[in-house]
């Protein structure tokens, strides 16, 4: 499959259309970093309010040390597995300007409610009703991509994209600090607000990525006959739960990895560092992936990726078997540090391959794949993360069986995609 390297006059293959530059509309780095920004949007509205738990909890009447604050991460996730079908199917029919807009002004409008909410129940319902909206630009710039790229080009841009949207959780929990030490600390729902504004006026400057030749009718036959099309794609559904596993891996070390630092090695205050460090790897990492993957092919990097993976998490088992479970610190971070950006790093890629084979639905496909992904990802981490025993073994063994599950997954679909791009 051969791909334009001028992304302003790429050919897109059969269902996809040559995108021209206009003239005052983004395109070339411009569109890239803008669907940058609107994907990082969700992990914005998360990270950034992460340092206000204690003055929730003191402002609801909660015990110090209550998990009920969780409740505002739970809603938003769920809001954000719900939200893709808002958007996808009905981006089929009418473009993805008018619901990516929609989705922008219900998420400024949920960060605006969330600030002024009274009660705990009306702050957690306007935290899933944040999700729902983070799901506009989330599902709707992965179709955007793939409007306008493919192959190599899509997953290389992709990685970038990830490279970037993996450096938030770095920045936003240091913004949000300062922002409570420096203001109400309510100030961490009216950032991510305002920065929607700004997205406003920016994402103006989007072309209309949806060729006028692709457009679906939206009725319910339509979306069904579309949603019976992208799940009976061998290859798009094994893509789509190989990262649902691999969602699983980041999931379990979100929910793990703190309370195995806290617990297991006593290093809680040093929790911020070790967080931080291991998010400049996945970021790193993706950027590796961009480069390496137009070098090496979609399908041909991921497999060489996904046993590289399995290697790594083999070694981190055995790393955890070492004294009783407990193994040095530095032994087990760097281990996991060589596991978890590998595994991560295959989401973009695997996106990319799940997205391919259906251009003409792309937006109901991102919603299905978006769904799948995060509600799995989501239950197959509190799973894991359930199993601690007070040692690092249930967490390392967890991370082995997805990675390998995972892996089987990208070699079954593969060889149908391997087939796809010889004949395209």
């Amino acid at each position: 499959m051969a791909i334009a390297s001028d992304p302003e006059q790429h050919p897109g293959g059969a269902h996809t259309h040559t995108v021209t530059r206009e003239r005052g509309v983004a395109s070339g780095r411009e569109f890239v970093a803008l669907i940058t920004a609107l994907m990082a949007t969700g992990a914005l509205a998360i990270d950034v309010m992460l340092p206000a738990f204690p003055n929730m909890r003191e402002e609801f009447g909660m015990s110090p040390d209550s998990t009920q604050v969780a409740w505002v991460l739970t809603a938003f996730f769920l809001g954000m597995a719900v939200g893709p079908w808002l958007y996808g199917p009905i981006s089929d029919r009418y473009g993805r300007r008018r619901p990516l807009f929609v989705g922008l002004v219900l998420y400024v409008a949920s960060g605006i409610l969330a600030s002024v909410a009274t009660t705990w129940g009306l702050l957690v319902f306007a935290r899933f009703l944040w999700g729902v909206a983070a799901a506009s630009p989330r599902s709707l710039a992965t179709a955007m991509i793939r409007d306008r790229y493919q192959g190599s080009e899509m997953a290389r841009l992709m990685s970038m994209i990830m490279a970037v949207f993996l450096l938030v959780p770095i920045i936003a929990p240091s913004i949000g600090a300062v922002l409570i030490a420096l203001f109400p600390w309510r100030t961490v729902f009216w950032f991510p607000s305002i920065i929607g504004v700004a997205l406003i006026f920016w994402s103006r400057r989007l072309p209309e990525t949806l060729d006028p030749a692709n457009r679906r009718p939206f009725t319910f036959a339509a979306v069904a006959t579309a949603g019976r099309e992208v799940v009976s794609h061998r290859e798009t559904m094994s893509f789509t739960i190989a990262i649902t596993f691999l969602f699983g891996v980041m999931m379990t070390y979100l929910a793990g990895s703190e309370v195995i630092v806290e617990d297991v090695y006593d290093y809680g205050t040093y929790f911020p560092f070790f967080f931080g460090a291991i998010a400049v790897l996945l970021a790193i990492n993706s950027l590796n992936n961009a480069r390496l993957v137009e070098r090496f092919g979609v399908a041909n990097y991921m497999r060489r990726l996904s046993v590289i993976a399995i290697c790594t998490s083999v070694i981190f088992v055995f790393v955890s078997l070492l004294n009783g479970g407990k193994p040095n610190f530095w032994l087990f971070s760097i281990s996991l540090a060589a596991v978890v950006p590998l595994a991560q790093g295959l989401v973009p890629i695997c996106n990319t391959a799940a997205m391919m084979p259906v251009p003409h639905v792309a937006g109901t496909a991102s919603a299905i794949i978006a769904t799948i992904t995060t509600a799995g990802g989501a239950i197959l981490g509190n799973i894991a993360s359930s199993q601690f025993d007070g040692t690092v073994r249930p967490f390392a063994v967890a991370l082995l069986v997805f990675i390998l599950l995972a892996t089987a997954l990208i070699y079954w679909g593969s060889a149908q995609y391997d087939e796809h791009q010889h004949h395209s």
